[in-house]
């Protein structure tokens, strides 16, 4: 996508989530376009900082306040002490990249207007055209080949660096609404270039669609706000059997209360998840009322991270859905936000998040019910025919 998936890759390899109980994933731009990493977190490093999460807050504001008073750089003196503190999930963000981040959260991006994929070969191929964008302005359509940005060739690029291309990324935001792009572009036997000027867009965090059998596929790619609201909107006109799959392959996470309200669509009430900040143990619990009689099924993957993982943690231990594709990524943990003195802000974990039966995510992931690769979605059809109507 050329703005990006919610939670995308920047230059800085350690990005956190942000904001209040923000259970953001792996900030990963192609979330959807199979540039994730592989099942499982990284192994976790020896710390070489403090352990106690108030400790770590304490050291990285003591390094920016001391940056600050010798004139060098809070921002990054705040990066080498959250680097020390062997926090894997630890990120610093500068201003602008914070404001950037909560944008994202908000659904908000810039950019023009695609999704894509690399192929085998390497080719770089747009498999969606956002309606109303830039893009679509422009003629562009799924299918087309992408094979420049800006004169500079894409074929075998990662496809985090095409959208990075896209995006205009600079050292520190990405470029602004009213700048322009030049894609080299082929479409069978015809090869042109079109300019198009970046622009403001919105995320389309949840897609529909209906299966020849009846089965309603709600395909949440991250948890932006609203996200809870496009499934509850969703669910209302699916069809009257109701059979239902739930896709979370790729959703790099997001908030955590749409999360939760997303829960409460399925759930009538109750537990969602445990968690603690700093030692002090918390709950989550979804809202009565939800819809607990519909078939339902959750596909997952290596790239179902965070927030998603803990809506699966939710509807699997408390049976309320079948779980089916390969191990989650294993990112269950809590960040806050700390201010710096030159206004960027870094984040340190202060907590971990459990399922309603107790188990702990993070570094371990979710493992499916049911293990299928490619042909999850197949797979899922078959199961729901078993659930039986219900009615």
């Amino acid at each position: 996508m050329s703005g990006r998936d919610p939670f995308h890759e920047t230059r800085r390899t350690r990005r956190g989530a942000a904001l209040t109980l923000v259970f953001a994933g792996v900030l990963i731009a192609g979330a959807a376009t199979g540039s994730l990493p592989g099942p499982g977190a990284p192994a976790r490093r020896t710390p070489v900082g403090p352990a106690d999460p108030v400790a770590r807050h304490t050291a990285v504001e003591k390094a920016a306040a001391e940056a600050l008073a010798a004139g060098t750089s809070p921002m990054e003196a705040a990066e080498r002490a959250v680097s020390r503190s062997g926090d894997r999930w630890a990120a610093v963000y500068s201003e602008d990249e914070y404001e950037e981040f909560q944008d994202a959260l908000d659904g908000r991006y810039t950019g023009v207007g695609l999704w894509a994929r690399q192929q085998p070969d390497g080719r770089i191929e747009i498999t969606r055209v956002r309606a109303g964008s830039p893009a679509a302005r422009a003629g562009i359509r799924a299918g087309d080949r992408l094979r420049s940005v800006d004169g500079r060739p894409v074929d075998g690029r990662p496809v985090t660096e095409v959208i990075a291309l896209l995006r205009g990324d600079a050292p520190r935001a990405e470029a602004p609404a009213g700048t322009t792009v030049t894609l080299g572009l082929r479409r069978g036997a015809r090869a042109w270039t079109e300019t198009l000027r970046r622009a403001r867009l919105s995320t389309d965090s949840v897609t529909v669609c209906r299966l020849p059998g009846g089965v309603t596929v709600l395909k949440v790619s991250a948890f932006t706000k609203g996200s809870a609201g496009a499934v509850r909107a969703a669910l209302r006109t699916a069809p009257a059997d109701g059979r239902t799959v739930l896709d979370l392959r790729g959703n790099s996470g997001g908030l955590v209360t749409e999360a939760v309200d997303t829960a409460s669509a399925f759930l009538d009430g109750g537990l969602v998840a445990t968690y603690d900040v700093d030692g002090v143990q918390r709950a989550l619990h979804a809202a009565p009322g939800g819809d607990t009689a519909r078939p339902l099924v959750v596909l997952v993957d290596g790239g179902t991270m965070s927030a998603a993982e803990l809506l699966t943690g939710a509807l699997q231990d408390r049976g309320r859905a079948v779980v089916i594709g390969s191990r989650t990524f294993g990112k269950g943990s809590v960040q806050m936000p700390v201010s710096l003195p030159d206004g960027s802000v870094a984040e340190l974990t202060v907590g971990h998040y459990r399922t309603p039966s107790g188990r702990t995510v993070d570094g371990r992931g979710i493992t499916p019910d049911l293990e299928a690769g490619a042909r999850a979605l197949q797979r899922a059809e078959t199961v729901l025919e078993g659930l039986g109507d219900p009615s």
